[in-house]
Parts: structure tokens; C-alpha cells; sequence
């Protein structure tokens, strides 16, 4: 009866490494390059990013548009991330804050996409978060149209 139990104890250590919870991801309907649900394990570091704003061009002034304040945004959170020796794959939840465009009069939700689209989704990364988009107001600056929040995680 030792041997058994030491054989069962030994199984289920040895069980409980390869059956250890990974970061799960459910994709959303039809392609759309975002997680509807993304399920984090109690033994993972959580990563909470501060919101980024569209950073300066070399003449001090920023981007004029959703799509480059975008992408501008996203490669320094990848800068931040890799900072911290994670990815922009290792993102569970982004949050995105748009406001209107004045060439547009409305949030430019497409120039988002067209800017998101170069970071996640196919042919970039295929892990893709969470993801919350809303229209806003106005942000701290009135040249900014965009400030993006998130979260990553990853295994300890």
C-alpha cells in the first residue's frame, strides 16, 4: 500500500507540472483581432501600465493623427514592456480612450484599427488582449486624441 501511494504521489507531482495553467485566451467572432475573454492563473505576474499618450515628434509638436498617435503610443508600451522583459504578447487587457478627430468630428475608430493593426493580429502578434475602446471628451492635452492603458501578465 506504500509503494501505491507513493507511486500515485509521485504521478500526481509530476501531473500537476505539465497540467500547470497557462494564460487562456478566447478569440473574438469573425477575425476581429482582440480576446472577448482572457483568463489569468493565480501564478501569474500581473503588470499594471500607466496610461500612454502620444509621445513628442523630434519639432515638439505630436502626431496629427489617431493612426501615428497610435502607433507612436503602442511602441512605447512595447519599449515599457521590454523594459520589464515582457512583450506586447504578454498584454491581457488594453483599455483605449479616443477622442473626436477635428478633421473628422468624430473618434477616428478605423485610424485606430489601422494603427493597432501593425502590433496584433495577423501577421504581428497573435496573442491578442482584451480590449475596451471609448469615446471620450478630451484627454489632459487637446492635441491628444488617443491614451491607451494596460495590463500584462505573465508566468513567474
Amino acid at each position: 500500500m506504500k509503494k501505491l501511494t507513493a507511486i500515485l504521489l509521485a504521478a500526481g507531482i509530476t501531473m500537476g507540472g505539465a497540467m500547470a495553467d497557462d494564460i487562456v485566451r478566447t478569440a473574438a467572432p469573425g477575425g476581429f483581432p482582440i480576446s472577448t475573454v482572457v483568463e489569468v492563473p493565480s501564478d501569474v505576474t500581473t503588470y499594471y501600465l500607466s496610461g500612454a499618450v502620444p509621445p513628442k515628434l523630434e519639432d515638439g509638436t505630436f502626431a496629427r493623427t489617431t493612426e501615428e498617435q497610435t502607433v507612436g503610443i503602442l511602441n512605447s508600451i512595447k519599449k515599457t514592456l521590454e523594459e520589464q522583459g515582457l512583450t506586447m504578447g504578454d498584454i491581457v487587457k488594453m483599455q483605449v480612450y479616443l477622442v473626436a478627430d477635428p478633421d473628422l468630428g468624430k473618434m477616428d475608430f478605423a485610424g485606430f484599427m489601422k494603427g493597432y493593426a501593425q502590433f496584433f493580429g495577423e501577421g504581428a502578434e497573435t496573442k491578442v488582449p482584451a480590449r475596451s475602446a471609448f469615446e471620450v471628451k478630451g484627454l489632459a492635452f487637446p492635441e491628444w486624441l488617443i491614451e491607451i492603458e494596460v495590463i500584462a501578465a505573465k508566468k513567474k
